[in-house]
């Protein structure tokens, strides 16, 4: 199969950040497919998951158009992926969101949380938050210092049954797991489309290692 640099695969299952996210990721310098069906992200170097909303709506969307299987072909095959948000919820097995019954893609073992409501902390969080750097080496953070902060949208989280996938931890009463890597596997709660400065340089990282760069 034939790859085009820098083509990066936008799945287009009707969530509500796809145009954000694609216009981040052209101004960092990628080629942007957009696509709905699983024969468009042939050839492309990445593979980008976004996602608002629910679980639920996420998963079956796409089960309608006939992308699970292919995300799931395709981070079997190792290749760069970034999930946004619900697209990383969705790597997961399950969630406890409005009583879901979707199953997850399952790429890893965990559920999909909600945060716990205590005295004066809002849910969702909705705003900035700093992450820690769990894994310093993982290339989706080049270049981003330890502590920078991100934009977040989100009343639920993934626990990982596997901590050491975790690249990133946020505190928000309690300590969860902000994002995710394994081998070329990425995904991200807060949104790096509408994180500025960071969030472009996070996206601009993930472009240059789909390109091999």
């Amino acid at each position: 199969m034939l790859l085009i640099a820098r083509v990066i695969a936008l799945l287009d299952y009707g969530s509500g950040n796809l145009r954000s996210v694609e216009k981040a990721l052209l101004k960092v310098g990628a080629d942007v497919r957009v696509t709905k069906t699983a024969e468009g992200i042939d050839g492309a170097r990445g593979l980008v998951l976004p996602g608002v909303g629910a679980f639920d709506d996420c998963l079956n969307a796409m089960g309608r158009q006939h992308l699970l299987a292919a995300v799931r072909e395709w981070v079997t095959a190792d290749k760069p992926f970034l999930g946004i948000c619900v697209g990383y919820q969705a790597l997961f097995e399950s969630s406890a969101e409005f009583n879901s019954s979707a199953a997850g893609l399952g790429v890893f073992k965990g559920k999909v949380v909600r945060f716990n409501q205590r005295d004066g902390l809002k849910v969702p969080q909705i705003g900035w938050n700093q992450i820690e750097i769990a894994q310093p080496g993982c290339p989706l953070y080049k270049g981003i210092p330890n502590g920078s902060h991100v934009y977040f949208v989100h009343s639920f989280f993934p626990q990982p049954e596997d901590e050491s996938i975790i690249a990133t931890r946020t505190t928000y009463g309690d300590a969860f797991a902000s994002s995710v890597w394994k081998s070329n596997v990425f995904a991200t709660q807060f949104h790096p489309e509408k994180s500025q400065t960071v969030g472009l340089k996070l996206l601009e990282n993930f472009v240059n290692l789909a390109e091999g760069g």
